[in-house]
């Protein structure tokens, strides 16, 4: 993804805390940056984990994937209906992205080295902390070769908690088929770790 201008999203003045997110998203719609800030303060962190989950970025192109998201959030929240909790609508403008971004440029290996270099706390022998490492590095990677319809829903469902309904709704699908998806990506996932243990 190329490099842009970040978006200098304004604070609401007051407390945002005050608002729902619901409202918040009522008064971007209307093009109020304070709400688009406030609700960019409650969710970032959150929309951010899910993409890098998702997406296998490195760090300025996951940066990139949030702003890009966020800046879409105006024009999208005059067709949010309600209907989904705001972090689950948040979520299926994120999979636009990523899968705008899985289009133009693959980089699903550096789940791997996201995953190998996190640290690790307390007091573990080493060898078990490697192992551990080892054992996320084999599941990212075989996350992230999963045919992306389900990546999605095992992402969603598995990383972030969405319901199967609310992972429908998101990915445009029946509920069916969100459970058709998660167990042959739990076939697949079973699949290639034990074949890496091998």
């Amino acid at each position: 993804m190329t490099s842009r201008t970040v978006l200098s999203f304004q604070r609401s003045a007051g407390t945002p805390a005050e608002m729902s997110d619901e409202a918040l998203v009522a008064a971007c719609a209307t093009g109020d940056g304070a709400a688009l800030g406030a609700l960019f303060d409650r969710h970032h962190d959150a929309v951010r984990r899910f993409l890098g989950r998702l997406s296998g970025t490195d760090e300025r192109d996951l940066d990139d994937l949030v702003q890009s998201t966020f800046e879409v959030v105006p024009r999208a929240a005059r067709r949010f209906d309600g209907r989904a909790p705001v972090r689950a609508w948040l979520f299926g403008t994120a999979v636009n992205m990523a899968r705008h971004h899985v289009r133009s440029e693959i980089r699903r290996k550096r789940l791997a080295t996201a995953a190998a270099e996190q640290p690790r706390a307390g007091g573990r022998h080493i060898v078990d902390d490697l192992a551990d490492r080892e054992r996320a590095v084999r599941l990212r990677e075989a996350v992230a070769a999963l045919p992306v319809k389900l990546r999605e829903t095992f992402v969603l469902v598995y990383f972030e908690g969405v319901s199967g309904k609310e992972a429908a709704a998101i990915l445009g699908c029946r509920e069916g088929a969100i459970w058709k998806r998660l167990h042959e990506a739990r076939a697949q996932l079973r699949g290639a770790l034990e074949g890496a243990v091998r």
